[in-house]
């Protein structure tokens, strides 16, 4: 039997709560705005070990089960550690705020957090949507 996974930061007690169902869908949605997740993204050849330079970061994406690409984020680099080991491309990666992703992200894709965990959660297209749309107007 698997030890559940213990929650470490705010968005793995929020992903906790959700579960339980001791928040409501729209609570969740309101506060992860404003959490940080960890986004990896592909080494640049030859780089300066964990320098970027480019501004244009190369994230995982990858083929749902049902044809749909997906961005794969997690709720922090530590978790992303046994999943990214497929993936020797990517052992860099970003820590963000969640609607700093949503705000730069293609408008096809889904995102997959913690992907193959217990406090774990997919976004299909629709709840991404549902998400943009409480996001404040972005200031110029």
């Amino acid at each position: 039997m698997d030890i559940p996974a213990l929650p470490k930061n705010d968005l793995e007690y929020l992903l906790t709560e959700l579960h339980a169902g001791s928040i409501k869908p729209e609570t969740f949605a309101q506060r992860l705005l404003d959490l940080q997740v960890f986004m990896p993204v592909k080494d640049e050849k030859h780089a300066i070990a964990g320098f970027q330079r480019s501004t244009q970061a190369e994230p995982l994406v990858l083929e749902a089960d049902d044809g749909t690409a997906v961005l794969v984020l997690f709720s922090s680099p530590e978790r992303a550690k046994a999943f990214m080991s497929d993936f020797p491309g990517y052992s860099g990666g970003l820590l963000t705020e969640f609607s700093w992703v949503l705000r730069r992200m293609a408008d096809d894709l889904g995102i997959a957090l913690n992907p193959d965990m217990e406090l774990g959660m997919d976004f299909d297209t629709d709840m991404i949507a549902m998400l943009l749309a409480l996001l404040p107007e972005e200031e110029t």
